[in-house]
């Protein structure tokens, strides 16, 4: 049975309270129990074995730690030829919510039926001489290890979560540890900040774009959104700091008002800065990894580290000097 580590901050034990509120007497107790419950807080739900992040009652976000089936009756409505990338899936992020209560990340598509929602993967991984494809969901395969740790405190819930690569869904071959930090939202944005740390666990494993130059690394597959714009920036390369994020913003789902999902690059990713890729005829984008014909080969005792802030906010396009005080603000908030 899997192993699940759960340190619960006072917000969690404040919850429980809140349903017995009348029996408190006075406001002071009664202001304390609606500030707990308004607190974000990461929630093992143990019929799924999922982590669902909530603030008060709103849902911000499920990571799926344990690996998800396909949908009933789901593959009968793929293209055949397609049909084999309709794999179960884990370790990765869906649904995601804006500040409305909007899905902003889009499961089992019928298109792309290996694309999950916010998940980090490569289409080519080389293992002993074979090529295996994380991404599509081909001879590798992220699954859980059961070491999982939920972290709550009064700024912000987090998710500790370990999985292992399977070659052929047999053979370890990579260990990960994927830390998820849910920030608390302001009045109109919320932060999510991504830590991904990879191990090889005895042979080198080659990690590479697709062809050497299109997707691999950070993936965002996106809900239907109207109006949808995509924007990227890159400082020049004599730019110090050098910043870099790249924003989708639209209308999701039954919403009348203009979202944005943004991500910011960590400058201590290895060849920072990443190109940016979009698709949005599906809709998709990414910060890719690693650069353009090359492999980054993953050495047993030199693990990579990669890290990125998600920005939910409402509202249309902001100027860049705002968008360049948020990077800032990520890079001095990294460290902590």
């Amino acid at each position: 049975m899997a192993r699940f580590l759960v340190a619960c901050g006072w917000q969690t034990v404040g919850v429980l309270a809140i349903g017995i509120v009348a029996a408190f007497g006075n406001s002071r107790t009664f202001a304390a129990n609606a500030a707990a419950a308004a607190a974000v807080r990461a929630i093992w739900d143990s019929a799924s074995g999922q982590i669902d992040v909530v603030e008060g009652d709103r849902p911000v976000l499920r990571y799926n730690y344990q690996t998800v089936q396909p949908p009933d009756g789901f593959l009968g409505c793929v293209q055949p030829a397609n049909r084999k990338y309709g794999r179960p899936r884990s370790d990765y992020i869906h649904p995601l919510f804006d500040l409305d209560g909007e899905t902003l990340t889009a499961d089992w598509s019928k298109d792309h039926p290996h694309h999950r929602g916010i998940y980090w993967a490569w289409p080519e991984v080389d293992y002993r001489g074979q090529r295996g494809d994380l991404h599509a969901l081909q001879n590798v395969f992220a699954r859980p290890t059961g070491r999982l740790n939920l972290r709550n405190t009064a700024d912000y819930a987090e998710i500790e979560a370990e999985n292992v690569w399977k070659w052929e869904d047999k053979t370890p071959i990579v260990l990960e540890t994927a830390t998820i930090r849910v920030r608390r939202s302001g009045e109109h944005s919320r932060f999510v900040d991504l830590t991904l740390k990879f191990h090889a666990i005895a042979d080198d494993v080659a990690l590479a774009r697709r062809g050497t130059e299109h997707y691999g690394g950070l993936n965002l597959r996106l809900a239907p959104i109207r109006n949808l714009n995509f924007s990227t920036h890159t400082d020049a390369a004599d730019a110090t700091p050098r910043a870099s994020w790249g924003e989708a913003r639209g209308i999701w789902g039954q919403g009348d008002r203009t979202a944005a999902l943004a991500v910011f690059q960590h400058p201590g990713n290895p060849q920072y800065p990443a190109q940016w890729i979009e698709y949005p005829y599906l809709p998709w984008f990414q910060p890719t990894f690693p650069t353009t014909a090359t492999r980054y080969i993953l050495k047993k005792g030199q693990p990579l580290e990669l890290k990125y802030r998600l920005w939910i906010r409402r509202g249309d396009k902001l100027s860049d000097e705002t968008y360049r005080q948020q990077w800032q603000a990520y890079q001095q908030a990294s460290g902590s």
